[in-house]
């Protein structure tokens, strides 16, 4: 059992070497060919999408970009998406749909951009029109949090059929730095709201949030980054081909029934 604190695990997701994108997807996927611009206004670097095979079946990779470095990260924003990011997830999970390959997911970001010109271009609209329409989306969807998964921002690409998280992932309403600075108007108190937020993989899954926790390597998926991207491949693959048996609409109605039973409420 993973051991390491929330707070913990906010560092360790946050370092440098950790594995992004830009090192499992080479490894877990052949033939991935980019797709890029959303059709509307441009281009997101935050957002990677194409297509790929994995273990010969043709499927739809869409992923938030971490950068390494930061020079990566001024290419990226920091792996906070603008509209035309989710704007273009969307066009090449429409693709996918129409030519049945499933689609995976994975999510690394802090939160969606907020900046004014992210605003003016239609950030809420672009991540609400992304909830609604993988809701309905007919082909298998899949998502992996791979390290922050961070509030609107994650969920536009996180409304799926499975969740799964790597071990050391945190999945979040909003991320601790925010809660700490609306909540108690201190940003500094991060660490304090980490723990409060109840946001590691396993208190994700015993909230019925996420499916599978995918092992990492010891200490981090940064100590061995194929180990890691062997365990993420091996339940990819599984995954892929368990919910592609599924009737199409009895994959939907799994699919609302998923998000309906998550949380509770009185009247």
């Amino acid at each position: 059992m993973n051991k390491l604190t929330a707070t913990e695990r906010l560092a360790l997701i946050r370092l440098k070497n950790r594995p992004t994108v830009n090192d499992y997807i080479p490894v877990i996927f052949n033939n991935f060919l980019e797709l890029h611009g959303d059709r509307h206004y441009g281009d997101d670097p935050a957002i990677m999408c194409g297509i790929a095979t994995l273990n010969s079946v043709p499927v739809t990779v869409i992923a938030q970009v971490k950068g390494r470095n930061i020079e990566e990260n001024k290419r990226t924003n920091f792996s906070m998406p603008h509209p035309e990011g989710y704007r273009k997830a969307l066009r090449v999970a429409k693709e996918a749909e129409k030519f049945h390959r499933p689609v995976i997911c994975l999510v690394d970001t802090p939160g969606a951009f907020c900046g004014v010109e992210a605003e003016k271009r239609g950030q809420g609209e672009a991540i609400a029109r992304n909830l609604m329409e993988f809701m309905t989306l007919r082909t298998p969807v899949i998502s992996v949090v791979l390290g922050e998964g961070g509030s609107g921002g994650a969920l536009a690409l996180a409304v799926c059929d499975e969740l799964a998280m790597l071990e050391n992932a945190l999945y979040s309403v909003i991320s601790p730095r925010g809660f700490a600075s609306i909540l108690w108007k201190d940003p500094g108190r991060e660490k304090e709201a980490c723990e409060l937020m109840k946001i590691t993989a396993e208190d994700a899954q015993r909230f019925g949030v996420c499916d599978r926790i995918i092992p990492e390597a010891v200490g981090g998926a940064q100590n061995d980054m194929k180990l890691t991207a062997s365990n993420l491949a091996e339940y990819l693959s599984e995954a892929v081909e368990r919910i592609s048996q599924f009737d199409i609409d009895i994959m939907l109605e799994n699919r609302y029934n998923k998000f309906r039973k998550i949380g509770m409420f009185e009247e």
